[in-house]
């Protein structure tokens, strides 16, 4: 992996409600505002969406990805939202080498766009949509191990000033958004994302303790309650498969009323 790479795993908020100054996403649009900054800015971004699984890795290869708008219920301009960003075939052709190399079968995909958990994140911290970007599926197995083992494999990648961002949740439990904020469900949520938080960024663990750790996620404190289905934690394993290290940073932010957790590796 170039050493220019950045590693950055965000939680991306519900919906499109991030991009319509829903009061409940403030500080995460604070939080990807202040990370932008913060960040070189990247010559391309790969992205890894909780939001598209596939039966073998898929990688958008168009020139001019379209936007999908996979959320139903929002007021019409949800779907007026415009990300006209460039697509990069060099580097979606690089990322299959790459998985192909490490003895994962993989394809290009040249008329998907980009969905929700790609443009959202995207159009907060990159609002000039003029950087090359382009997605990686998840796999719908949904099994953590091997999705450690597709960061790994983007290891190989050499494509300076790369941003990797995985868009996920750290926590995920639709019902629990939208009830009651009870103690127990509070202390649940704080539970597992003390454990995420300690997980990742703990520089104490081994980095096979740590993939261990997060290949049996499930045996984390009220893991079930926090992801009832793990689709918005797996983008996180596949950005800590490509860095192999303790994250550098950690960023909590308030989403929806529940705690939630970014991290950065450079």
């Amino acid at each position: 992996m170039s050493k220019a790479t950045d590693v950055l795993f965000v939680s991306h908020g519900g919906g499109p409600m991030p991009l319509l100054g829903d009061p409940g996403h403030q500080d995460m649009v604070d939080r990807l505002t202040e990370l932008a900054a913060d960040l070189r800015k990247p010559s391309a971004i790969l992205v890894i969406s909780a939001h598209w699984e596939e039966a073998i890795p898929t990688i958008t290869s168009g020139t001019t990805p379209s936007l999908i708008y996979d959320y139903y219920g929002f007021p019409s301009e949800a779907y007026k939202i415009e990300y006209p960003c460039p697509g990069e075939p060099v580097l979606a052709q690089q990322v299959a080498q790459a998985l192909d190399q490490a003895g994962i079968q993989a394809r290009l995909d040249d008329q998907r766009g980009l969905d929700h958990g790609a443009f959202v994140p995207l159009k907060l911290m990159y609002p000039e949509a003029n950087i090359p970007c382009i997605q990686l599926s998840l796999i719908n197995t949904l099994d953590a191990s091997t999705h450690l083992a597709i960061g790994r494999a983007l290891q190989a990648l050499d494509y300076d000033h790369l941003l990797v961002l995985g868009s996920g949740f750290s926590f995920h439990n639709m019902r629990a958004f939208f009830a009651a904020q009870t103690p127990e469900i509070q202390a649940r949520n704080l539970a597992f994302e003390d454990w995420l938080e300690q997980t990742c960024g703990d520089s104490s663990l081994s980095e096979p303790e740590r993939a261990k750790r997060l290949a049996d996620w499930e045996q984390a404190p009220h893991a079930r309650f926090c992801h009832p289905r793990e689709e918005h934690l797996l983008p996180l394993h596949v950005c800590y498969g490509l860095a192999n290290k303790a994250c550098d940073r950690h960023i909590a932010a308030t989403i929806l009323g529940k705690q939630s957790g970014m991290f950065y590796w450079g």
